[in-house]
């Protein structure tokens, strides 16, 4: 369509096949079958007969509202009429994972003249598993989508080649596993991998094409990470194994690749330059890649906190740790050339001082918690230095001591003077325990701080607001341009292991709008012929200049959605 008049649940109506909307009383209300024409309600503006002539029905309503009965090309041509002002069908309805793709304009990329399905562009996922029995990841014909799962958590087979661990099951394997009676050893337990899935690329042949994903018609790739921490977390390790193998495979096949990642943690200075940051950018170089990463949930969790000290006055931060926390960890990040006075205060009043001529690793014991200091140097690529400190129950104890704590910092030598300070992400720690004067700047999480990856904040599209959880870039210059991009991410519903769909929130669930926006990009550019070189940072600058503004936003780009709001028809190479 030409422009944003057209309501979402027409848009949903006009993308679902015939077959299936006929079985939906919502969707096939205000459609005939019979004559191939839609009623419709429209608001506009001026003389209604000079720009509906030809039109079947036309009903003139009080107040410059008229119901039409037209064709579906009629229809289309009266988006693009100055004079009319919006389009409705006669009833409401949402589903959530079609309401994304309308509101970031996906849909009339969907069909002529563009016709984009992501065929022949392989969409990767990197997460928590995959129901490989889920109707919408399968063929008409009950073959698999996917080209492979590198399940990371299975030992009974053979990794793939090059890589020590995990089971790698090919097309082959798994239309094998299909067919047979036995029980899948690849599994999603949590439905997060799934889901997200589901939103990218997911065909939607378990509801009839209502649920179906936005490159619906690409190839999957999957990879299951392996959780070994305590709680069953994955690492930066197996992640930045399961990205090699997804862009060396990509470059094997000689096949574009989208690559969505929605794991992220707090630990690192923020600023692009660890290691796992810099090995995103250099796949993000590889091949016809483009990566994805959702900016994190960390917007609204009380564990980042920011300032700037000067010489003669003292900055005491205040954090409460909450009952039941086996260990808590924090991090002070600062300038190398800055230099103060650190001391820790528990609840009952005791404290210890550091300085850094007591640079090294330190240990202390305050209110039943060892305290574990390290003052660190800063990297070769980075000017930041890190100041950890970790907590943990002494002796007896089995908790971290509960209550406010208090770190004190007193300046001795200051040129820059900010610092910033963060705790774990996600659910390594109770929601409670956090700073008592938060800041929800910064909250990004790593990697989503890579500067060639597309960063997907979440927003609310159903009352086109911010979505407060998701993750922030700075309020300065460093990251202005972080996150890159907002998608749909509040009650999106996609598949869910055993068949069906449930609803989710969070970025994770508008990082793979954007992933599947990039697979159609590339399948428009590189597939078709159109550009050769439609990937990586010009996918980022197609989807950047699309995007659409909020109300609440008078600046752009900005810490919260960066440039505006996905919208890929607007995104479209001209």
């Amino acid at each position: 369509m030409a422009d944003q008049k057209i309501e979402n649940l027409l848009e949903l109506s006009l993308d679902t096949p015939e077959g299936t909307r006929e079985k939906s009383e919502n969707l096939s209300a205000g459609y005939n079958p019979a004559e191939n024409q839609w009623e419709i309600v429209i608001r506009y503006d001026g003389d209604l007969q000079e720009f509906t002539e030809g039109i079947a029905s036309v009903t003139p309503l009080f107040g410059g509202y008229a119901v039409l009965v037209v064709t579906e090309e009629q229809l289309i041509a009266l988006s693009s009429e100055p004079r009319v002002e919006y389009i409705e069908k006669p009833k409401a309805l949402s589903f959530a994972v079609y309401g994304g793709k309308l509101a970031s304009c996906i849909p009339p990329v969907q069909r002529a003249p563009y016709n984009l399905s992501g065929k022949g562009v392989i969409v990767a996922v990197i997460d928590s598993g995959i129901d490989i029995y889920h109707p919408d990841f399968r063929n008409e014909d009950g073959t698999t989508r996917l080209l492979g799962v590198w399940d990371q958590t299975v030992t009974t087979g053979s990794p793939p080649e090059g890589y020590p661990f995990g089971t790698y099951f090919s097309a082959e394997d798994i239309n094998a596993i299909l067919s047979a009676e036995e029980k899948s050893p690849i599994v999603d337990l949590s439905g997060h991998g799934t889901h997200v899935t589901g939103i990218a690329a997911g065909n939607g042949r378990a509801s009839r094409g209502e649920n179906r994903g936005v490159a619906y018609e690409s190839d999957i790739l999957f990879v299951k990470l392996r959780g070994r921490s305590r709680n069953g977390f994955p690492q930066t390790t197996e992640l930045m194994m399961g990205v090699d193998f997804c862009v060396r495979k990509a470059i094997e096949l000689a096949l574009p690749l989208a690559l969505n990642l929605s794991y992220g943690n707090s630990y690192g200075a923020h600023d692009g330059t660890s290691l796992l940051e810099t090995y995103l950018d250099n796949a993000a170089g590889l091949g016809k890649t483009t990566i994805c990463i959702g900016s994190g949930n960390e917007g609204n969790k009380k564990r980042h906190m920011s300032g700037r000290t000067e010489i003669g006055r003292d900055y005491t931060i205040e954090f409460i740790v909450a009952p039941g926390e086996y260990n808590l960890s924090i991090q002070i990040w600062k300038n190398y050339v800055d230099d103060f006075q650190i001391s820790l205060q528990s609840p009952s009043g005791s404290s210890v001082v550091y300085t850094e001529e007591t640079s090294g690793t330190h240990q202390n014991v305050l209110d039943g918690t060892e305290i574990l200091w390290y003052f660190g140097e800063p990297s070769p690529y980075s000017v930041s230095q890190e100041i950890y400190i970790e907590m943990l129950p002494e002796g007896v104890y089995s908790n971290v001591r509960s209550g406010i704590w208090k770190i004190l910092l007193r300046p001795k030598k200051i040129v820059d003077g900010t610092f910033n300070l963060w705790m774990p992400s996600g659910s390594s720690i109770s929601d409670e325990t956090g700073f008592l004067v938060p800041e929800t700047n910064n909250t990004l999480t790593i990697p989503s701080t890579a500067s060639k990856s597309i960063t997907v904040g979440a927003y609310d599209s159903n009352t086109e607001s911010f979505a407060a959880f998701s993750g922030q870039g700075a309020m300065c210059c460093q990251f202005l341009s972080k996150p890159d991009i907002a998608a749909p991410g509040v009650n999106i519903i996609s598949c869910a292991p055993g068949g069906g769909y449930t609803s989710k929130t969070g970025t994770s669930m508008a990082c793979p709008f954007v992933t599947g926006s990039a697979a159609l990009l590339m399948q428009y550019g590189i597939v078709n012929g159109q550009d050769p070189f439609l990937f990586g940072q010009k996918v980022k600058a197609y989807l950047e200049r699309g995007a659409r503004p909020l109300v609440a936003y008078g600046k752009y780009p900005n810490p919260d959605i960066g440039w505006g709001t996905l919208c890929l028809r607007d995104s479209m190479p001209q």
